[in-house]
């Protein structure tokens, strides 16, 4: 982001990431990521931590640097340009640390958040299954709670971490009554490697690579109480705050496709065509103006989202929402363009640029697809809209002929027809 927007401090971070990007991390070991030779990146894990870039938001007696969510943003811009796999690596302690932090106890933060933020342990969340996708409240994970254990059956898929991970942030059921409220029957427990917990596949995916993302399963798995997060099947309340880092993450991690636009320029600032640089040729040069353009607008509504929750706005949800869907989408045509000004050396593995359009097509399904960030943006306006009093002018006053007996709702109207609309679906 622009320096005249950021403070100090947030450029202080900014800027220790970039030189991390350009010092610590070599091109060999990305090009081994993205053949499959890395199944978790720890090493990299192990240097953002010696390096005090891990839990940039939490608390210093956590082994954070208490910073703020924009300057967590700063730096995962500039980290985002190394692709998913090691984007996903860094931002993973936003999201697993965020449970902890906001609805951990004590020890729990002792034990498994401080040595997490310090790169001595390694964790993963646990939270899509095979047959729920979106419908996350639908979770057939059981944790069934015997005494001071629960026993946990069932499995995860899509888990980035599957091979690597030491402990795992787990959704499960644990409320069983038939008429269970949705938003009541699931708890969210942390589950240590160990006996009946198995990374039974390994996929093979198109891109972000490198990142151990597999299936886990969970076979009589004992767990002790006090690895509950939060209340007995209260795992809802957390998965409500979880996805304001999950969310936000995505969309910062994907302004780092500054790298293949920036690329793309730099190409066609030396390619020759018909005796002159492609950057004088229109069809190129839009194509740039409209990719920064992009760029820019992402940038502006994911910072606006991260100043959003640092102030706890009342509409972080939606803007949250906002950011991911725009900037997942926003990348996608930067990356897509920078290729089509590259040509057809930009579709070879001469350059990074087809890796760089691997990766960033999981943007736009990961951790809510774009149809759930719809879903959900329009039913939180709708709430704000409905919900406030009309303080601002009534437009419907401007119409040239205005005819009350032609419109077609009330206000009493429009309340009922709100209060009638069916709740949203739940993302992730």
């Amino acid at each position: 982001m622009y320096d005249f927007l950021l403070t100090a401090e947030e450029k202080a971070v900014r800027d220790e990431a970039k030189r991390f990007v350009r010092e610590e991390v070599s091109s060999a070991f990305l090009r081994q990521m993205d053949r499959d030779e890395v199944v978790y990146p720890r090493e990299f894990v192990e240097r953002l931590a010696a390096h005090n870039l891990r839990g940039i938001r939490f608390p210093e007696k956590w082994g954070g640097r208490g910073l703020n969510w924009v300057a967590d943003v700063a730096a995962t811009e500039e980290i985002g340009c190394l692709g998913m796999a090691l984007g996903c690596a860094f931002v993973m302690p936003s999201i697993v640390g965020e449970a902890l932090d906001k609805f951990g106890t004590d020890e729990q933060k002792e034990k498994y958040l401080k040595p997490y933020l310090e790169g001595k342990l390694v964790a993963a969340e646990a939270l899509t299954e095979p047959r729920g996708g979106s419908d996350f409240f639908g979770a057939t994970t059981q944790a069934v709670l015997q005494g001071d254990h629960f026993v946990v059956n069932g499995q995860k898929r899509f888990v980035v971490g599957a091979e690597g991970a030491d402990f795992f942030l787990v959704y499960c059921r644990t409320n069983f009554e038939p008429d269970a409220h949705k938003y009541g029957r699931i708890s969210l427990l942390l589950i240590e490697r160990g006996p009946g917990v198995k990374t039974e596949y390994l996929y093979d995916l198109l891109g972000c690579r490198g990142g151990g993302t597999g299936r886990l399963v969970f076979r009589n798995v004992k767990v002790p109480r006090e690895n509950l997060v939060g209340e007995l099947h209260g795992g809802a309340l957390c998965f409500n705050q979880m996805m304001i880092p999950e969310r936000l993450t995505s969309a910062a991690g994907c302004l780092g496709v500054w790298g293949a636009l920036d690329l793309a320029v730099r190409y066609s600032n030396r390619r020759k065509a018909f005796g002159r640089p492609i950057r004088r040729f229109q069809a190129v040069n839009f194509m740039v103006a409209d990719s920064i353009t992009q760029l820019d607008a992402a940038r502006a509504l994911t910072y606006m989202a991260a100043r959003a929750v640092d102030e706890n706005a009342p509409n972080v949800r939606r803007v949250v929402s906002e950011a991911k869907r725009f900037a997942t989408e926003a990348a996608w045509d930067v990356v897509n363009n920078a290729m089509q000004i590259m040509g057809g050396i930009g579709y070879t593995k001469v350059y990074p640029i087809e890796r760089a359009l691997r990766d960033t097509r999981l943007a736009l399904i990961w951790t809510g697809t774009t149809e759930i960030m719809n879903l959900l943006i329009q039913h939180e306006y709708y709430d704000e809209v409905m919900s406030r009093e009309y303080d601002r002018r009534k437009l419907e006053k401007d119409a040239m002929t205005p005819d009350e007996s032609e419109r077609c709702f009330t206000d009493e109207d429009m309340w009922r027809v709100h209060a009638e609309e069916p709740a949203e679906a739940a993302g992730g």
